[in-house]
């Protein structure tokens, strides 16, 4: 890694160090990096316990226990600049003690984790959310385990190992390498993945995606997901007759639809489950701050939007990623199909009304957006 002078046009290699030499440790310095920087993953992972013990019958203690955006478990086992000959045998163990665990004792163990730190938000709400799921009883948790490991350095055994799980049983396992710089009085850290390289990463996943499907039947969707799918086309048919937002929008399982705005990662959605119907424009663009600028910025057109829309529920979500402008309907019950028309008709009203009050000020905040982040 060098460093640049821009001055001088030319660049000074940054010393690469070890933990040890800058006086870190696993537990009090490594583990809390990851912990509350999820994105050195390179992925959404929402975390529910740390030093996680509550195995039966062994004391033994993995380092962080998170869920990824498909409801699967992640076992992360972090060491600092040695893995040890026998760090994968340790997280299998880790892992296989986990796959017993039950949405319910998931739950509880995140929820666990939250009093210990002193929060008061609700296990289910945040997976619910995380997950994009309606309510969390339609979720499915844990019907797979993943496994990431964590060093500065790995032992050829160690890596052997991991391949050949890789690769002969397809086990969902990542080895990303930490390695510290030092550079006058700032340190840096660079957290790469080593194992399996991005490329060979993704083929993996298209090829176990494709043989998935090919051996997946079917079959026509049942309960909720097909309520959504038949009130999705008639609400759809509806609209379109007089909107051509979301003529290009098909049916979905999902308890929400989303059109373009003409803004990247803004959204007109309409969203509805068992207890509302709801307008909303979405920003959920991969950069929180982002978010929140477009937000920021809207919210400065607000009387002017609230004159051709009526009054929106103005949605910051500081501890989210995304934002949302909504309008919203209550007291009404998606499976209840009596409920239908009522449903349609106010989503209906309401996004004729937002999508030309939003239209002009997204426009005039894409070009703000380019200027203030250079994209």
């Amino acid at each position: 890694m060098f460093v640049v002078n821009k001055d001088k046009n030319r660049i000074t290699q940054i010393k690469s160090c070890s933990f040890s030499e800058l006086g870190f440790k696993e537990r009090e310095h490594l583990q809390e990096w990851l912990e509350h920087n999820p994105d050195a993953f390179g992925e959404d992972l929402l975390f529910i316990q740390k030093e996680f013990d509550g195995f039966d019958d062994t004391r033994e203690r993995l380092d962080l226990l998170a869920i990824d955006k498909q409801g699967n478990l992640v076992i992360i086992e972090n060491k600092l600049d040695d893995s040890g000959r026998n760090v994968t045998w340790q997280v299998l163990k880790y892992a296989s003690y986990c796959s017993s665990l039950s949405k319910q004792q998931i739950k509880d163990i995140y929820q666990a984790y939250l009093v210990r730190n002193g929060s008061s938000e609700n296990s289910e709400q945040n997976i619910s959310e995380f997950l994009n799921a309606e309510d969390f009883g339609e979720i499915q948790l844990n019907q797979n385990q993943r496994i990431i490991l964590v060093s500065g350095n790995y032992r050829k055994e160690v890596t052997s190992t991991v391949m050949w799980l890789l690769t002969k049983y397809n086990l969902k396992i990542q080895c990303f390498k930490a390695t510290p710089y030092s550079f006058d009085d700032q340190i840096f850290l660079d957290i790469k993945q080593i194992i399996p390289v991005k490329e060979a990463e993704e083929y993996t996943i298209r090829m176990a995606e494709k043989a998935q499907e090919e051996q997946s039947t079917q079959d026509e969707l049942k309960g909720r997901y097909q309520v959504r799918m038949d009130f999705w086309k008639q609400h759809l048919q509806k609209f379109n007759t007089k909107s051509n937002l979301f003529s290009n929008i098909s049916p979905s399982k999902d308890n929400w639809l989303s059109a373009g705005s003409g803004l990247s990662g803004v959204g007109f959605n309409f969203t509805i489950s068992k207890n509302y119907a709801r307008t909303e424009v979405y920003m959920s663009r991969s950069v929180a701050e982002e978010n929140k600028f477009i937000f920021d910025k809207l919210f400065e057109y607000k009387e002017t939007i609230e004159q051709e829309t009526g009054k929106l529920e103005w949605e910051r979500l500081d501890d989210k990623k995304a934002c949302r402008i909504k309008q919203e309907l209550l007291n009404v019950n998606l499976y209840e199909r009596d409920d239908w028309e009522e449903m349609s008709r106010y989503m209906t009203e309401s996004m004729l009304k937002l999508e030309p009050a939003f239209k002009k000020p997204l426009a005039k905040i894409n070009i703000e957006l380019k200027k203030e982040f250079k994209e």
